[in-house]
């Protein structure tokens, strides 16, 4: 467990950040042996169809020489299945770009995709061609200020020590220029939540896919805001646990606002979605996928059933976690975001 200063309160937002710093520094956090399970780590299924996606994209696109960036590629489980699936439409990307900052998780990465570059963020990617650029369950780690909404107003929540544990209280300074105007006028007690640097993070992103072309993918939980509630949350061990009570030995999410992360594209590029998880898997041939893996394996049908409606179903994850993508305005409309399949 890391110390975390307490001589004087911290924001909520330096707390998530100084905490998953040191989590994500410290282990490989991914599998049944870690604390979560992700996307990838569940099913062939999801990268496979991440690579159609792309593959899909490109063609029509011209197929242009581009650049495969994916932030925060957990164990590169995602990247080597959605390559594995590019290469069968003759589709290869010049780099493969991987930003990590995790030593283990890069050692991870560079197991299965030996010919990644690593890079600590955005900034040293290369930006002399397209790029798609891939976010699956990045957002939700980024750090989020949270506002209480207090007798006197509006407040930042503090984190501090009380009777030797970490507990949020209110801060003292007001933030009502903090809140949307449409939460303003929320009753005593409600939780409002912000998060600049995954705001700032998108901007980047989407600017440079004006300026070089290229597309991103967004795949995370969360919601359309704006919106109250407090969503930050530990998990350990894949038990939901007390963010405040084990620091840098947990790991600590929050809900990630597609609105606000379409808002921070400022206009530079066309933003599809968000949907549902499970209508953009459909969309994108999930089922014919399933049907395939279940022919060439007989005897795995009902393992390939399970990890298909546990990512694709409402009660699941269908629902809960969204799909958005962003591209170039020269580009051509994305995959999975039509009319068809249903509203999860």
């Amino acid at each position: 467990m890391i110390q975390i200063a307490t001589a004087r309160a911290m924001t909520v937002a330096d707390y998530m950040a100084a905490a998953n710093g040191h989590y994500y520094a410290t282990r490989d956090p991914l599998g049944a042996a870690g604390d979560f399970t992700t996307a990838p780590e569940i099913s062939q299924m999801f990268g496979e169809l991440v690579g159609v996606w792309i593959a899909d994209l490109w063609l029509r696109a011209g197929s242009p020489a581009f650049a495969y960036v994916e932030l925060g590629p957990g164990r590169g489980t995602l990247a080597a299945d959605a390559l594995r699936a590019m290469a069968r439409f003759g589709c290869t990307p010049a780099g493969v770009h991987l930003v990590e900052t995790s030593p283990a998780l890069r050692a991870a990465q560079l197991a299965r995709l030996p010919g990644a570059v690593h890079h600590d963020d955005m900034a040293s990617v290369p930006d002399d061609a397209p790029a798609i650029i891939i976010a699956n369950e990045f957002f939700d780690a980024l750090p989020v200020h949270q506002y209480v909404r207090a007798a006197g107003g509006w407040r930042e929540r503090m984190v501090e020590r009380q009777q030797g544990r970490l507990v949020a209280v209110p801060g003292e300074v007001p933030a009502d220029a903090a809140i949307a105007p449409a939460l303003g006028g929320s009753p005593p007690g409600t939780i409002v939540e912000t998060a600049p640097v995954a705001a700032a993070v998108m901007q980047g992103c989407a600017f440079r896919l004006a300026r070089c072309g290229g597309a991103m993918l967004v795949i995370d939980y969360g919601y359309s805001g704006p919106a109250a509630g407090d969503t930050l949350q530990a998990v350990k061990a894949h038990r939901f646990a007390d963010p405040f009570a084990d620091p840098g030995e947990v790991d600590l999410t929050a809900h990630v606002d597609f609105t606000a992360l379409a808002a921070a594209c400022g206009g530079a590029v066309r933003v599809a979605g968000p949907v549902g998880q499970g209508r953009w898997l459909r969309q994108l041939g999930i089922d014919a996928r399933l049907t395939a893996l279940a022919a060439a394996a007989p005897d795995r049908t009902a393992d390939f059933a399970a990890q298909r409606d546990r990512l694709v179903e409402a009660d699941a994850m269908g629902a809960l976690f969204k799909v958005m993508a962003v591209s170039a305005p020269h580009w051509p409309d994305p995959e999975g975001f039509g009319a068809g399949g249903e509203a999860a």
